[in-house]
């Protein structure tokens, strides 16, 4: 079906990503898979080519966009690649909401032009060893100093997405107990100098997928953090986390539908050459019946993505919303890419193809971003249960 959510900008920024991903990535992606990380110097390009600011306002340097859409161009010509940006994603796609929505103007003038260039690398740290999706349980805190000039921050997190090569991270904390009747009140978000004396990256977490983007343990030990680098306002960060969930939930819908339109596509050319007795893959009625379902999929699929995409710039898209899309879609890509292995036999577990990166990659997502478990939870309480 044509799709009708992308203007004349938007595929001309498309052809820009695409070119630059042929140049700047494809050539050097699996070195970056070995290493586990892009090469640090590569967010700089990213800064010059202006991702890192397309959705910043013009009076802090960058273009002003407002829509999803110019993300979800880099997000598809990436799946289309079976390529990422490292943990450009994390940076733009989660980051970037929190310090337009709670920064002050000193912070937003004092953060947002490294972060556009690229010379300051952000994450966001959320979750703790033994927590998983319980952010009211954390144990992470930080005490306001005696001359209230500084918070002392004590504590662990893990499976932060960057965290190896951030320079400041959105770290979630507890700044005062949490009362019984309420469990998320008390938390808050400190902008952590990931340099500070007592900040420490741990372990390089190992993962079946996503392996160009870090995945990192790490942990505080009296780590002073200034006043003047609290993100909004003492003890609402879980309130701040819900609000962003939206987001963060459409943009891995928007990953799904991608990656299962490169898996399809990716299958499609592979049953074309591939000869089996003789003939084309793609020749055998069960290849086509196989085929067939996934592109059907993928269109009902595509359908609530873009219409999500015109919600969310038109801020109508509800928490319920970003859930069915985040469940239905990573559930839909899961089936869709695991069908398209199928169709490369034995080939389509060697990582040399690019269909074994996307299942790999893709099995994550039904984790992140609150698990598919969670969803359910948020679209059953929707429906009044």
């Amino acid at each position: 079906m044509r799709r009708s959510v992308f203007n004349e900008d938007h595929e001309a920024f498309r052809e820009t990503i695409r070119d630059f991903i042929s140049k700047e990535v494809a050539p050097e992606f699996h070195e970056w898979e070995r290493t586990g990380h892009a090469p640090r110097d590569f967010y700089y390009k990213l800064g010059e080519l202006g991702v890192f600011g397309m959705e910043v306002p013009e009076e802090y340097g960058g273009a002003g966009e407002t829509s999803i859409k110019y993300e979800a161009v880099i997000i598809e010509e990436n799946a289309r690649a079976a390529v990422t940006f490292g943990s450009a994603g994390v940076h733009t796609g989660l980051c970037l909401g929190y310090l337009m929505r709670y920064a002050t103007e000193e912070q937003k003038h004092r953060w947002l032009p490294p972060f556009m260039s690229g010379e300051t690398m952000y994450a966001v740290a959320m979750t703790e060893p033994g927590t998983g999706s319980d952010l009211a349980g954390m144990k992470t805190h930080a005490k306001l100093s005696e001359d209230g000039t500084h918070y002392v921050l004590n504590g662990a997190k893990t499976f932060i997405t960057g965290g190896v090569q951030a320079d400041r991270v959105l770290v979630v904390c507890r700044t005062s107990p949490a009362p019984e009747e309420n469990r998320r009140l008390g938390l808050s978000i400190l902008v952590v100098d990931a340099h500070a004396e007592g900040y420490s990256v741990g372990r390089k977490l190992e993962k079946i997928g996503m392996k160009s983007s870090d995945t990192a343990e790490l942990a505080f030990t009296d780590v002073k953090v200034p006043v003047e680098d609290m993100l909004g306002e003492e003890g609402q960060a879980f309130r701040y986390l819900s609000e962003n969930l939206v987001k963060e939930r459409l943009v891995i819908g928007i990953g799904a539908a991608a990656s299962a339109r490169a898996a399809i596509g990716f299958a499609i050319e592979y049953t074309k050459q591939r000869q089996v007795f003789g003939k084309p893959v793609a020749s055998f009625q069960n290849t086509k019946f196989v085929l067939a379902e996934c592109a059907a999929e993928l269109e009902a699929l595509q359908a609530m993505v873009d219409r999500a995409m015109e919600l969310y710039d038109e801020r109508e898209l509800t928490p319920a919303d970003a859930s069915k899309l985040k469940l239905f879609g990573t559930e839909t890509a899961g089936r869709i890419i695991d069908k398209c292995l199928q169709l490369h036999g034995g080939y389509g577990y060697m990582l040399e193809y690019p269909i074994a990166r996307l299942y790999a990659s893709t099995r994550v997502s039904r984790i992140y971003g609150g698990t598919n478990e969670v969803q359910k939870t948020v679209i059953a309480k929707d429906l009044g249960l």
